[in-house]
């Protein structure tokens, strides 16, 4: 078989070992030809492809981002777009391809299925808001540099008696600051599936400081304050119809300051939590996502998604994969209020 490889939408750390580890087993113990597209669905779309070989591959299991590109197209806001990527697979051999990706990279691999081409999914998002699977890799590297971040911050916040307001990543998910703020010890964690209260805020800020320790609050990019407590985010639409976010963190800030009397700095982590070498544990998992995403592909067992479930890799349907948002649940949300303000 030929069988063509892509990496779409935001990138992080462990994209590298997927494609490692789907390039030498395929080549290695299947002996099939391996094909990179280049920067997520722009690569078949327009037949922009590389050929990758176990030479390729050696030694990007540590490196961060991916070594295809990525990008943010999406085919189906492209008129043709959809004929233009079934003729470039024809023309170029492609008898199966491994998409990688997020909830939109994996949307649009789910149609293209549904439309007759040979797809497998591999679940990619530091967010971790697959419905389809356990854990997807990116997210305990994406920890992991917050919860380092946090670690830092407490001690330069107490040298200066501020509160210290963390943003990170998650639109419509909050995982990421419920594991990091957990693990770092923060008085405060805020997440897009519940609105906050600014005023409760501000009470969990004072009371930390009544012990003599700076305030740490964690908030996730997409958190929103209750109705009439406004902030006001802007930014343009992407190819799948997501604002650019931004700016809570710092609107936040502002208002702690106003409401303690105590100076308030933001910190946006940003892109930071993207970047650098994943973890062991998302190297493994990534690596066993592309073991298991191949085999898939070898086995014919197209439409599907590779998914941790427990301790298993095992093959779901696309469509169930990319079904809903993966939300962190209230109950989860209640374990981390026990440590807000103490």
């Amino acid at each position: 078989m030929r069988i063509g490889v892509l990496t779409g939408g935001g990138d992080c750390p462990g994209l590298n070992a997927v494609i490692r580890a789907v390039v030498r087993r395929g080549i290695g113990e299947y002996g099939h030809e391996l094909v990179g597209f280049r920067d997520g669905w722009r690569g078949p779309l327009e037949g922009v492809s590389r050929p990758l070989g176990i030479a390729d591959v050696r030694g990007i299991l540590p490196r961060g981002g991916t070594i295809l590109g990525s990008s943010r197209t999406n085919p189906f806001k492209i008129d043709g777009g959809v004929g233009r990527i079934r003729a470039n697979l024809e023309t170029q051999g492609i008898d199966a391809l491994i998409a990688i990706g997020g909830e939109d990279t994996l949307g649009v691999a789910t149609k293209l299925d549904e439309l007759g081409v040979h797809v497998v999914g591999v679940p990619k998002t530091i967010d971790n808001d697959l419905s389809g699977t356990d854990y997807t890799f990116g997210f305990d590297t994406a920890v992991n540099i917050a919860m380092e971040a946090i670690d830092r911050l407490h001690t330069t916040a107490e040298s200066h008696h501020r509160t210290l307001v963390v943003e990170v990543m998650g639109r419509h998910a909050g995982w990421i600051a419920l594991h990091a703020g957990l693990a770092g010890g923060a008085n405060a964690i805020l997440l897009p599936e519940r609105q906050f209260d600014v005023a409760k805020v501000a009470e969990h800020v004072s009371r930390r400081f009544q012990h003599e320790y700076a305030a740490i609050v964690v908030v996730a990019e997409g958190a929103h304050p209750l109705e009439g407590q406004m902030v006001v985010q802007h930014g343009q639409l992407d190819a799948f119809g997501h604002v650019r976010l931004g700016g809570i963190g710092q609107w936040l800030a502002g208002e702690l300051e106003a409401r303690t009397g105590k100076e308030a700095r933001t910190v946006v982590l940003g892109h930071i939590q993207r970047g650098g070498t994943p973890t062991a544990f998302d190297r493994v998992l990534a690596t066993r996502f592309g073991l298991r995403a191949v085999q898939a592909a070898h086995e014919g067992d197209f439409g599907t998604m590779v998914a941790l479930r427990g301790t298993e890799i095992r093959p779901v349907p696309l469509k169930e994969g990319t079904a809903e948002l993966k939300t962190v649940p209230l109950e989860r949300y209640a374990e981390a209020e026990v440590f807000f303000g103490s």
